[in-house]
């Protein structure tokens, strides 16, 4: 046990409950990528509270926006507008192209495809189509979607009349779809499966197989949107157009924010008292949306992402015990030869890097777009430092 973990542990378990387990390390600040421990000890923080924190830890832009909306407006429930929140929903429109968009705010990724879920039943049908290995969050509704049977389990019976089909497979679609069908939600890369991409032209196919049964197309961009992957949503690349949009995580730049897209004059829309939240949307977190969208177009952190994209791919595959590189921009699945990706998480975090490992084979890392290339180049050096000594130390 980590000398952090010793320090915290008691009062953990005296007061959490235990679903995280018990954290080895304890945060107190952060920078940039920068983050410290209560031990004082410093990481470069490679994971950016899961694809969340697109601009690191107290991004300048954000703290100023953030603390000018607190210090005139904070909550006012939904009975109210604001101006950031309109300005938020109109820049959101703006980046899907389509005027038609409207947008629901709410808090997470878990409550967006929620609402894309109530979206789907106003089409008077209730069949549904998800992909095995995909997560869409932990709310009863938004489990039932997920394709990951160990997470489903302990909570059955879930929603009746979902199906789940082999991602990437566009065969298996297309036995699954039908006239009786109301959505098909996948993401446009699977995240917490291991960062997994599609084959080229899987969405373009999927789309074309949606409109023949006039089906919704829902993609869940939470963990690939906002810049991440190199474009807005993660889905541009096919040349597409979804239904519904869901995002969450980096919209908010680190506060809590997730919205619901409708795009197409067809598409369903909510009508007063059909749904809402207490905080979705609130000034604050809007703020901080405006703001991390703001810096991302300024600094053109997206075509950014694209270049890390080839510089980590080349440098991480040439690396012994890869078999893999995957992902589209900042968001990467490196693939090990063997089932030691959780001690490798462990060692690259006592050396000094934050990482994840969704399973056993696989370390995901999704750094804030502000990295730099000497950064990116002294993750790459610790990876292969840390994989020479978990390989043969």
């Amino acid at each position: 046990m980590s000398s952090a973990k010793k320090m915290t542990a008691p009062l953990w378990e005296d007061v959490m409950q235990l679903n995280y387990g018990t954290p080895e390390i304890t945060l107190v600040s952060g920078k940039g990528l920068l983050v410290t421990d209560a031990n004082k000890k410093k990481y470069l923080d490679f994971l950016s509270g899961i694809a969340t924190n697109i601009l690191g830890h107290a991004h300048p832009a954000i703290v100023k926006s953030v603390s000018t909306q607190v210090s005139k407006l904070g909550h006012v429930s939904n009975f109210y507008s604001h101006p950031a929140g309109l300005a938020l929903a109109k820049k959101l429109q703006e980046l899907t192209g389509d005027n038609t968009a409207r947008i629901f705010f709410c808090n997470s990724g878990a409550e967006a495809n929620e609402a894309a879920l109530k979206v789907s039943r106003k089409t008077g049908r209730t069949k549904i189509v998800a992909t095995t290995g995909a997560f869409h969050g932990r709310t009863m509704g938004a489990l039932s979607l997920t394709g990951q049977e160990s997470k489903r389990a302990p909570f059955r019976p879930l929603l009746k009349d979902i199906k789940h089909v082999a991602f990437g497979d566009i065969s298996a679609m297309r036995k699954a779809v039908s006239r009786k069908t109301a959505m098909v939600i996948v993401e446009p890369i699977l995240g917490e499966a291991g960062v997994i991409t599609p084959p080229e032209g899987y969405l373009k196919d999927l789309r074309n197989l949606c409109n023949e049964h006039g089906v919704l197309l829902v993609l869940d961009c939470v963990q690939t949107g906002m810049g991440r992957t190199g474009n807005w949503f993660g889905y541009e690349h096919e040349n597409i157009r979804p239904d519904v949009i869901t995002l969450a995580k980096g919209i908010g730049g680190g506060l809590p924010l997730g919205a619901m897209i409708t795009l197409g004059s067809t598409t369903p829309q909510f009508v007063p008292g059909e749904h809402g939240t207490t905080f979705g949307g609130n000034p604050i977190a809007a703020a901080a949306g405006l703001a991390a969208i703001s810096v991302i177009e300024k600094n053109r952190l997206m075509s950014q992402a694209r270049s890390f994209e080839k510089r980590l791919k080349i440098k991480l595959s040439a690396i012994r015990g890869v078999k893999e590189v995957r992902g589209r921009g900042l968001l990467i699945g490196i693939a090990l030869d063997g089932e030691y990706a959780k001690d490798l998480a462990a060692l690259l975090a006592k050396n000094g890097f934050l990482v994840n490992a969704p399973n056993f084979e696989t370390i995901r890392i999704a750094p804030a777009l502000i990295v730099t290339k000497v950064q990116i180049d002294k993750f790459i050096a610790a990876f292969a430092k840390a994989m020479r000594e978990v390989n043969h130390g």
